[in-house]
């Protein structure tokens, strides 16, 4: 069963059904039964209509939860509802769903982190460690969101700062994590900048852009991860830095700075460089500064440590990194990193030993432990 057809399918499908009649909070539990149903019935028999046997065993899902309800009547009118059988309509919904999903009646926060699970597909743990909670926390988040818009009439969509926001978690999780959603994300932010014309929409297509063109480079033969520094530039994909530089500048010359456009900023002149050793890491510097101006994100803050560590030096790099949480992802191996730039071949190799514990994905692990096998065999030798 190909599970990506099944995860492209699923934003329409929950479209018609709340389209239709149904509440979130039931049209998503519809179609959950109904991907269920088709991870056991298409190995044998694939439908010649996907999208259309989705929407029929959905609604047909939705239904049958209906009719245990006391409201007779509310039953009857759904049922003389029910859509023909036939072809779906081969429209795109995902974005309006997405908008959609940005409910007024949700916080910001319950937004992004009820469209990333129904919509965008990933899990509540991939939820929790974008937004550094527990996944207890964030369960709990999600539950209240959906409680919220059960029953609520989906015709006020939320603002185009919360669908940024979904999208953007969406592209790093398709980026770095274990579910390919970064082309997905592409894809939507294209359309979006095609529809409004906003310069913070521009800066998020320019900065996954920028990132998505160093994607063939980021691992090696074996899976391996491959840093920053190490990778072969030779593989970037140059046109498409350069079209994702050509939008930031536009963006910028707009002269209404934003968190996207910034961060475009930063990875534009990683792009730039011909060589790590070339990087522009002073105005990296700058552009961070101005990053925690407008986000204060320790997130940003860690990176920052990073990059003050590469302009002004690793002892500067571990001054700024005091400052910060001990308990932020990633710390620790920022200050392996650091330690062993300083010349502390010792620590380092216990701070990338306690990083690869805590690594977020199997790729990430193997390298940290990989980084603290390599010092201490030197320190052996």
């Amino acid at each position: 069963m190909d599970e990506a057809l099944v995860r492209s399918l699923t934003p329409g499908v929950l479209t018609i059904l709340v389209r239709r009649g149904a509440d979130f909070a039931a049209a998503e539990d519809a179609v959950q039964d109904a991907l269920i149903e088709a991870f056991h019935v298409w190995p044998a028999a694939p439908p010649r209509d996907p999208k259309g046997w989705l929407v029929t065993v959905a609604w047909r899902k939705f239904l049958d939860q209906a009719r245990a309800d006391s409201a007779r009547r509310r039953r009857e009118d759904l049922t003389e509802d029910e859509p023909p059988p036939g072809p779906a309509p081969g429209v795109d919904d995902t974005l309006q769903l997405y908008f959609l999903c940005a409910h007024p009646s949700l916080t910001p926060s319950s937004a992004v982190a009820l469209t990333l699970r129904a919509v965008g597909g990933l899990t509540t743990r991939q939820i929790a460690r974008a937004y550094l909670v527990p996944e207890a926390t964030m369960a709990q988040r999600i539950s209240r969101a959906k409680r919220t818009v059960s029953g609520v009439r989906f015709d006020r969509p939320g603002d185009v700062a919360t669908v940024l926001r979904v999208l953007y978690l969406v592209f790093n999780e398709g980026y770095s994590g274990d579910v390919d959603l970064a082309a997905e994300a592409i894809r939507l932010t294209r359309q979006l900048a095609a529809a409004i014309d906003h310069p913070e929409v521009a800066g998020l297509l320019a900065l996954m852009l920028l990132h998505h063109a160093r994607r063939a480079s980021r691992t090696g033969p074996d899976g391996s991860l491959v840093p920053l520094a190490e990778q072969d530039r030779g593989r970037w994909d140059t046109r498409m830095i350069a079209e994702g530089i050509g939008i930031l500048q536009a963006a910028l010359a707009r002269a209404r700075l934003g968190e996207f456009q910034a961060q475009a900023a930063v990875a534009a002149l990683h792009a730039d460089a011909p060589t790590a050793g070339e990087t522009d890491w002073v105005q990296i510097v700058e552009w961070y500064d101005e990053l925690a101006r407008l986000t204060d994100s320790p997130v940003v803050r860690l990176n920052r440590a990073v990059a003050i560590g590469e302009a002004d030096g690793p002892r500067a790099g571990l001054a700024a990194l005091a400052a910060l949480d001990e308990a932020l992802p990633r710390y620790a191996a920022v200050a392996a990193y650091l330690h062993e730039r300083d010349g502390d071949p010792e620590t380092a190799a216990r701070l990338y030993a306690e990083a690869a514990r805590k690594a977020p994905n199997l790729a990430e692990r193997d390298h940290l432990t990989r980084q603290a096998a390599r010092l201490n065999a030197g320190r052996r030798r």
